[in-house]
């Protein structure tokens, strides 16, 4: 009876000890963002928003927005997101990534900004929030050395639909393993 006891105990405390471990990606509602899926605290990924949902951003306690968005893109006004972040006095980093044509050279500049202390939490988007999670993709297996299933699990909780940009992560990642 007590080595069952112990057993059950030990499958409790483990399973609870897994799930304490888990990262748990949630949907939020603010105005002007779309596909909004949070992170704990440590990030959120979303696609299209708008420079009015600038200072909800920071009201929510983001340090920084990191827009994958090109200024080329239809409803991308890079220009007025730039200027509601300085009002609100949260950083912003615009990184132009193309989706058809994607440059590893931005995935660098992504692990920079996104892994820099003073700016986390980071709100990153795009247009979908497919780029915005393949590049939280790259992170998790370049910085956190996640494997690619964890790490593309996570990244489709997180808006990653797009397979070529799944691919461009996990190759992204293999070029620059230690």
């Amino acid at each position: 009876m007590m080595k069952r006891y112990a057993l059950v105990l030990s499958l409790v405390l483990g399973i609870g000890g897994a799930t304490l471990l888990a990262q748990t990606v949630t949907k939020e509602t603010l105005p002007g963002v779309t596909n909004f899926s949070k992170l704990e605290t440590t990030i959120a990924c979303a696609g299209a928003t708008t420079p009015a949902a600038v200072a909800g951003l920071k009201q929510m306690g983001y340090a920084s927005i990191i827009n994958l968005r090109e200024a080329s893109e239809a409803g991308a006004d890079v220009d007025a997101e730039a200027a509601a972040a300085k009002t609100a006095g949260i950083t912003y980093i615009h990184l132009p990534f193309n989706t058809a044509m994607p440059d590893p050279a931005v995935a660098d500049k992504f692990i920079t900004a996104v892994t820099d202390k003073k700016n986390q939490p980071a709100f990153v988007h795009c247009a979908s929030a497919n780029r915005a999670a393949a590049m939280w993709m790259i992170k998790r297996m370049v910085v956190d050395k996640w494997d690619a299933d964890r790490a593309g699990t996570e990244a489709a909780a997180l808006g990653l639909t797009n397979g070529a940009l799944k691919t461009f992560a996990m190759n992204y990642a293999a070029a620059h393993k230690p």
